[in-house]
């Protein structure tokens, strides 16, 4: 078992922000830390069944898009496999989920639901903790 822990917050929505957090996630995983992220409030856009169509470009980041298909960069549903079948721990944040009327049946599979004390207790022990 690897002591290094990596903690990641996404608090916000958006297509760049599921690459952020994604790329972190996996690239730590395949450097053996142990990943969790806790999404919150926009940021359950990303795990969300119908993230295709709520993860959207910010406005004047639209070329990215293209460059991303050059560079080969996977999917975010690709990444989001690649993150669980690394072991990343993907948690939704049930108060949220709550405050927004949403259940776990709005999400995709493999996540966990919990609140903040399940990710702080994971957390504590990090040697990263980054909040996008």
């Amino acid at each position: 078992m690897t002591n290094k822990k990596v903690a990641l917050i996404a608090s916000t929505g958006g297509l760049e922000t599921a690459y952020k957090v994604l790329n972190i996630a996996t690239a730590a995983a395949a450097l053996d830390a142990e990943v969790a992220i806790f999404f919150t409030f926009e940021g359950l856009s990303i795990i969300h069944k119908e993230s295709e169509q709520l993860l959207q470009l910010k406005p004047g980041n639209e070329g990215l898009e293209e460059g991303f298909k050059k560079a080969n960069v996977p999917s975010v549903k690709e990444l989001i496999e690649i993150a669980k079948d690394s072991g990343v721990r993907l948690i939704g944040c049930q108060m949220t989920i709550d405050v927004m009327g949403l259940d776990k049946e709005h999400f995709i599979e493999g996540i966990e639901l919990g609140g903040a004390a399940t990710f702080l207790d994971f957390a504590f022990d990090a040697q990263v903790s980054l909040n996008f």
